[in-house]
C-alpha cells in the first residue's frame, strides 16, 4: 500500500517552518530562505529548475533525491499553490513555478473556494478539493496507485494529518537558524503520544535530518 510522506520539509531549531509576513515577492515569510541553505545548492534542486549536471551531491542531495522517488500524488495546503485568500477572483493565478512545475503528477491543493482543475506542462494537475484532508487523501491514493504520495506543506497542512494519524513517514530537515517567529510546526502536538518516533537522525554541514516514523506504517 502506498505510504502518506513528509520529505524535505525544513525548520528553524525553534521550530518555524515559514516566516512571518509570506507575500507574493516574499512567499517563504522574512528571513525564511536561509532555512533552505541545505537543499538550494543540490544537485536534486538544480535539476529540477535547470541543469541536473549542476548542484551538489553528497548527503544532503541524496535526501532531496530521495524525497522525489516513487511519488504518484502530491497534496499541499492552498498557501503553497499561491498567496490569493479568500474566493479564486479569475483563473489567472497558476501557481509559484511557471507553465511546467516540478510536481510532474497529479497534485491536490486544500481550499476552502472550489476551482476547476488545472492541466500544466510536463504531467502536473492541479485538482483543487473542498471536502477537507480526507478528501484530498482519498483522492491522491486514487491517483498514485502502488506508489507514494508526498505532502509538501504548509506547516497547517502538515499539523492537520499529524493530528489525525495519517501520515506515515515525515522527514524533517532541522537548519541551524532561528526564526522567532512564523509558521510553527509541531505547535499543539503531542508526537509522541500520536505513535510517532524517531528513526534516524543524520547531521551534515548545513543541516540535521530526522526521520519520524508513525507506528505500524
Amino acid at each position: 500500500m502506498s505510504k502518506l510522506r513528509v520529505n524535505c520539509f525544513t525548520i528553524s531549531v525553534d521550530g518555524y517552518g515559514a516566516g512571518p509576513e509570506q507575500t507574493e515577492q516574499n512567499p517563504l515569510g522574512k528571513n525564511a530562505r536561509e532555512l533552505h541553505q541545505w537543499f538550494y545548492p543540490t544537485r536534486t534542486f538544480q535539476g529540477m529548475f535547470g541543469d541536473e549536471s549542476k548542484g551538489t551531491t553528497g548527503l544532503d542531495d541524496d535526501f532531496a533525491r530521495q524525497g522525489a522517488e516513487n511519488l504518484g500524488a502530491w497534496i499541499l495546503g492552498r498557501n503553497m499553490f499561491g498567496p490569493i485568500r479568500g474566493a479564486w477572483p479569475d483563473a489567472a493565478w497558476r501557481g509559484w513555478w511557471g507553465n511546467n512545475p516540478p510536481y510532474h503528477v497529479p497534485v491536490f491543493v486544500l481550499t476552502h473556494h472550489a476551482r476547476p482543475s488545472l492541466e500544466m506542462e510536463g504531467g502536473t494537475t492541479f485538482h483543487f478539493i473542498t471536502g477537507g484532508i480526507e478528501e484530498a487523501l482519498e483522492r491522491a491514493r486514487a491517483a498514485a496507485g502502488a506508489r507514494d504520495i508526498r505532502i509538501g506543506g504548509g506547516a497547517a497542512t502538515i499539523r492537520q494529518y499529524l493530528r489525525a494519524g495519517l501520515i506515515d513517514e515525515m522527514h524533517l530537515a532541522i537548519s541551524p537558524v532561528l526564526l522567532g517567529s512564523g509558521e510553527h510546526l509541531l505547535q499543539g502536538l503531542d508526537l509522541r503520544a500520536l505513535g510517532y518516533q524517531v528513526t534516524t537522525q543524520v547531521a551534515t554541514e548545513k543541516a540535521t535530518h530526522v526521520f519520524i516514523q508513525r507506528s505500524g506504517a
